[in-house]
């Protein structure tokens, strides 16, 4: 199962990459713990400096945009391929 974390301070960019997220996983039936990640000290740990940041099993694959729905079921797809 993918881990996904959402870094932001909850922005309305941060809740759109998350409804993003949580709408992309149940639309293409992708299994996935989705976590809100909001406090800064935990947000720096990823070296992330501008919000919203999309991380997929603790790499940090997109910062500062919301990227399309399938964007991100391509790079969900692409982690349980190699796995």
């Amino acid at each position: 199962m993918n881990k996904i974390e959402i870094l932001g301070t909850g922005c309305q960019k941060c809740k759109k990459l998350f409804e993003t997220v949580q709408r992309t996983i149940k639309d293409y039936n992708i299994a996935a713990e989705v976590i809100k990640v909001e406090e800064i000290n935990e947000i720096m740990k990823f070296g992330v400096m501008m919000t919203p940041a999309l991380v997929i099993n603790g790499e940090v694959k997109i910062v500062g945009r919301i990227p399309k729905s399938d964007e991100i079921k391509n790079m969900l797809l692409e982690k349980e391929e190699s796995q």
